[in-house]
């Protein structure tokens, strides 16, 4: 039995070993993620806390107020007093700050980094005079909770559709399933989108459950359209499907496709906003965001949930899906095989 038992082990390892592919995929992908988190995070300090302040804080000199001294914050320009006002209510910003008369701060009660924030900035305040007062938030404070549904319902989405076909097709490719189908009158095109239509079928069906069950039992809000929010859950869905079938296209092992997804999937979670803001992350990192899909689908959700924002305010983020889903498709198409080999 143990013979048995080593000689798959052993088997399996020289297959795992001779597949040079997958192999080099295991070694590049730790180190490109460490790599790509320390181009994005890294650069000396972390700051912990965004606070953001009317006006450029750049221009500020240190003798303005002890408070912009403070470690481990980072200062971020806010040009409309709504749009910061908004930011706090939505976790974007821990705290906004006025430092012009009269001078004072908005901050959301139900943020634990707000909390410390403000009490760092009263210490610093208490040392010049305790100048400033604590002004409300313009609306309701929206809690963590509020805020990372969205990112908690793409994130499942973005698993459930890159993993959920790209490893089907990889297996359908590797056992023969693809070659026989060749021999049908079916065409790469034909069974790409039968994919996408199964596979958006479940995911929706599931996103759907979930988004109900956490919007009656967490009181979750939704200011704006149902039907709005669905549009956008059905054209993320068809475009994470064509971009899993896209990778799975021509892949034979399902390590390497593993790989190639990961790649795809932990810098598109870390960056498209699932868990924190990226208030703070700087312009290139915002600006490379947008090239994921799940960041236009976090944003125009939360626009949608958060701010009640109308069809014509989403259209941007519906279009740059609506595109990334043609060029995946396409190129998914262009480079299908059938075989194996």
């Amino acid at each position: 039995m143990f013979r048995r038992i080593y000689a798959i082990f052993r088997a399996r390892n020289i297959e795992f070993v001779r597949d040079r592919a997958t192999l080099a995929w295991n070694i590049i992908l730790p180190l490109a993620l460490m790599g790509g988190l320390s181009l994005a995070f890294g650069g000396g300090d972390r700051n912990e806390y965004t606070i953001g302040v009317l006006g450029d804080p750049i221009s500020l000199t240190d003798e303005t107020h002890p408070f912009l001294e403070t470690r481990y914050i980072e200062f971020v320009p806010v040009d409309n007093l709504d749009d910061g006002q908004r930011k706090v209510a939505r976790h974007q910003l821990d705290l906004l700050l006025r430092l012009d008369e009269p001078p004072g701060y908005w901050v959301n009660p139900d943020s634990a980094k707000g909390y410390f924030a403000e009490r760092a900035l009263l210490q610093a305040d208490a040392a010049v005079g305790g100048r400033m007062h604590k002004e409300n938030i313009e609306g309701e404070a929206i809690r963590y909770v509020d805020w990372v549904l969205p990112g908690i319902l793409g994130m499942n989405m973005m698993f459930s559709c890159l993993f959920g076909v790209g490893y089907v097709v990889v297996r359908y490719r590797k056992n023969g399933f693809l070659k026989r189908l060749r021999a049908t009158p079916l065409q790469p095109m034909e069974f790409i989108v039968a994919q996408v239509a199964s596979r958006m079928l479940l995911v929706l069906t599931i996103t759907v459950l979930v988004f109900t069950g956490t919007h009656l039992l967490l009181d979750t809000p939704m200011e704006g359209s149902y039907l709005n929010l669905f549009l956008i859950a059905a054209l993320g869905t068809i475009c994470m499907v064509a971009l899993g079938l896209m990778v799975a296209a021509r892949v034979t092992s399902e390590e390497l496709a593993g790989g190639l997804l990961n790649m795809i999937n932990w810098p598109m979670m870390l960056l498209s906003g699932v868990w924190f803001s990226l208030e703070s992350a700087g312009t290139f990192v915002q600006n490379l965001a947008k090239a994921f899909p799940l960041t236009h689908i976090l944003d125009s959700s939360r626009a949608v949930m958060l701010d009640g924002a109308s069809l014509a305010d989403i259209t941007p983020n519906l279009l740059a899906l609506a595109i990334m889903s043609v060029v995946f498709l396409a190129l998914g198409a262009r480079v299908f095989r059938w075989n194996p080999l």
